[in-house]
């Protein structure tokens, strides 16, 4: 049996998880956009029915008014929206008040959320040689408002979260089409280690919020989507 689903953005990505999510088990029943959704009034019990989950990936400014009215209605919601999180902590309160369930990453490819795992334990090791200084750099498609960008931040967080505290300089590129790709680098007098992510297309990232959105399916609390990779696998 199919689960309900809605799409909150129907930009590329909206489009993209749209064509794919017959795959996961899910049949699109509603969709907003910035037309049809101004000041969320389109997300109405009405538009809602049958709907068990929506993915939201629209703007900073949007996100959270979307996902308290998601949670407000009983909808479980995954936000790939990046730019917003100095307003999750009142977006939690409101997830956990209505008993409903959000899923939140500024990056769902799944092999993102590896490469950070592997960047931060490469951080653990040079935090301990301090003849090493680190670079974080990126290149993303021209239309991307963000710059750094969330995924670029988070490795970042990772970095220092790994103990690493010398100079690290973030640098971003927006150009063309690309999907994008993210380096981390540590560099000494003797040599230079490179980590480096590259995507080939959005693809990666609809399909892990989808992921996501399953997983989600039946569940309460808020997640960061790193925090639930292993139960995908």
């Amino acid at each position: 049996m199919s689960l309900g689903l809605a799409i909150v953005g129907c930009g590329k990505m909206g489009r993209l998880i749209e064509r794919l999510a017959p795959e996961y088990g899910f049949e699109v029943r509603a969709k907003f956009n910035r037309e049809n959704n101004l000041h969320e009034a389109a997300v109405a019990p009405e538009a809602l029915q049958g709907v068990d989950a929506a993915v939201e990936f629209t703007t900073p400014e949007a996100a959270p008014d979307n996902l308290r009215r998601l949670a407000s209605l009983g909808v479980r919601a995954v936000c790939g929206t990046t730019g917003w999180y100095e307003q999750l902590p009142a977006v939690n309160e409101s997830i956990l008040a209505a008993g409903t369930g959000l899923v939140y990453s500024p990056n769902f490819s799944v092999g993102v959320n590896v490469f950070m795992q592997a960047v931060a334990h490469a951080a653990c090791f040079f935090a301990k040689y301090p003849e090493y200084e680190a670079w974080g750099w990126e290149i993303h498609h021209s239309a991307k408002k963000d710059a750094p960008s969330g995924t670029l931040k988070k490795l970042a967080e990772e970095i220092r979260a790994s103990g690493y505290s010398r100079t690290l300089t973030l640098t971003a590129n927006r150009a063309g089409a690309h999907p994008g790709t993210h380096e981390i680098g540590f560099d000494s007098a003797a040599d230079t280690i490179t980590l480096r992510h590259t995507a080939r297309s959005r693809e990666g990232f609809a399909r892990g919020a989808l992921r996501a959105a399953r997983w989600l399916a039946g569940k309460q609390g808020v997640f960061e989507f790193r925090e639930i990779l292993s139960e995908l696998s």
